[in-house]
């Protein structure tokens, strides 16, 4: 490539459009990604070394080309390593999928499915089928129904069974998740309207009973699944709601969030309310979400009373919030995984994260320590410190799990810029680093480091 040079006019001394991609250089490009993007990146760059007043030859123009062809053509959502701390991080993915998940969605993916069709009645099905039998076995609860995720869940229930009606809802309980929705900004969409009960900390059954009128259309309970109320506090066990909703005819919808199947205390874990406990302490419909705890894909899980499921299913929202069949095969994998609970840290990811020793982790930590110290030579030190790591996604929120970091601290004159470009150096390499800045550090927390050669092998690339 002739290096780039100014001219009175330079434009007269570009090569044209079709004698580059005549060039050796070129043909490459035209067959790796198409002759018209090859040819759109050519006259782009002959723009842009018009705009700048350069020149360059035909090899020259090619190689601008390729590059921005490159960047056109690379994928925006790519692999990172999460070493922020946070297990299930909602902007990172949250939970990674079990390798059966991976396999079941590729296998359908690929190909034409029986989605909806029964093989051997050669007929018609439906795509809930594939799945509901495990969510019943698992939670005790006689039916379910699938969508995209947990709010679409809610909205779906209120929407089926609140349309035009009224909700009562404790104010301790009126959530807002992340990128500011709300809960009741969630039911005014839905079409029914919020009855705010009790007060933010205390809430009591008379509350819940004297809210109930002729348009009241079910009682409701939103777990907490960002936040903590402690101290003087009351809140209504759900026996008692779900008791109290009987006696008036009406339905109680309990909303997990998280929700699991399976006790975490198993594993040394705080408890999380599992979706068997919901339906045995009298919840017609719990609602919880596929990609937490549960460990597996995007979706919105509605399980409990026949009768109630089979009105969301007819629900015209149903088809438009319906789960994929690449997704429905990665649940129903992730479902099968827990029929065999005592191999279950080993098969899921995200309980296997959850429940790495520390003792672990620190190891893991010295391991690296060298390999970080010299790829960072003087521009910071690297030491290994205890930290907590937090489980995400708005489960179990005031939890902290012990876990070791590697702290990375600028050298020389420290400021809030030095760190900020030591984590964009970071972010930089070929498969990003995210961390977390903390205590005028760059701290990675290596709970969900599991690629460790992968990791070393690319400090060599860090700038």
């Amino acid at each position: 490539m002739r290096a780039p040079s100014l001219s009175s006019d330079p434009a007269s001394r570009l090569p044209a459009v079709d004698r580059v991609l005549r060039h050796a250089n070129t043909l490459p490009l035209i067959e790796r990604h198409g002759r018209l993007p090859a040819t759109e990146a050519v006259r782009a760059a002959l723009a842009d070394l018009r705009a700048a007043k350069a020149v360059a030859d035909e090899a020259g123009v090619a190689a601008l080309a390729g590059r921005r062809l490159a960047a056109e053509m690379a994928p925006s959502q790519r692999r990172v390593f999460n070493l922020t701390g946070t297990v299930l991080h909602t902007n990172l993915g949250r939970a990674v999928l079990a390798r059966e998940a991976l396999e079941a969605s590729d296998s359908v993916l690929g190909a034409p499915s029986n989605l909806e069709y029964v093989v051997e009645k050669g007929a018609r099905g439906e795509r809930d089928d594939h799945v509901r039998g495990w969510l019943r076995k698992l939670t005790g609860a006689e039916d379910a129904v699938i969508v995209n995720n947990n709010a679409a869940a809610v909205v779906l229930v209120l929407n089926t069974l609140a349309l035009g009606k009224e909700v009562p809802v404790s104010r301790g309980e009126l959530i807002e998740i992340g990128g500011a929705f709300r809960m009741p900004d969630i039911m005014a969409r839905a079409g029914c309207a919020l009855v705010e009960i009790g007060t933010t900390n205390r809430t009591h059954l008379r509350d819940y009973e004297g809210a109930i009128g002729e348009r009241t259309a079910m009682l409701m309970k939103v777990h907490p699944s960002n936040y903590a109320v402690v101290g003087f506090t009351n809140v209504v066990p759900e026996k008692e709601i779900a008791t109290l909703a009987r006696s008036k005819g009406l339905p109680f919808v309990n909303d997990l969030g998280s929700g699991q199947l399976v006790d975490l205390e198993r594993w040394g874990l705080p408890h999380e309310p599992t979706v068997r406990e919901a339906i045995e302490q009298g919840a017609d419909l719990v609602t919880f979400s596929g990609d937490k705890l549960l460990g597996g894909p995007q979706c919105g899980i509605v399980v409990g009373k026949t009768a109630l499921v089979r009105q969301l299913a007819k629900n015209p929202l149903k088809r438009a919030l319906r789960l994929d069949k690449g997704r429905l095969a990665a649940l129903e994998a992730t479902l099968r995984l827990y029929a065999d609970p005592d191999r279950l840290p080993e098969k899921l990811p995200t309980l296997r994260l959850l429940t790495r020793a520390t003792a672990d982790i620190e190891a893991l930590a010295k391991r690296l320590l060298p390999a970080v110290s010299a790829a960072l030579a003087n521009r910071a030190s690297v030491t290994v410190e205890p930290c907590r790591s937090q489980i995400g996604s708005g489960s179990l929120p005031v939890d902290r799990l012990a876990s070791v970091a590697l702290s990375l601290t600028p050298v020389g004159k420290v400021s809030g810029g030095a760190v900020d470009k030591l984590a964009a150096a970071f972010r930089a390499l070929p498969v990003p680093v995210i961390g977390r800045i903390e205590d005028g550090a760059l701290k990675l927390d290596l709970r969900c480091l599991e690629d460790e050669s992968g990791f070393i092998a690319q400090l060599a690339s860090l700038q």
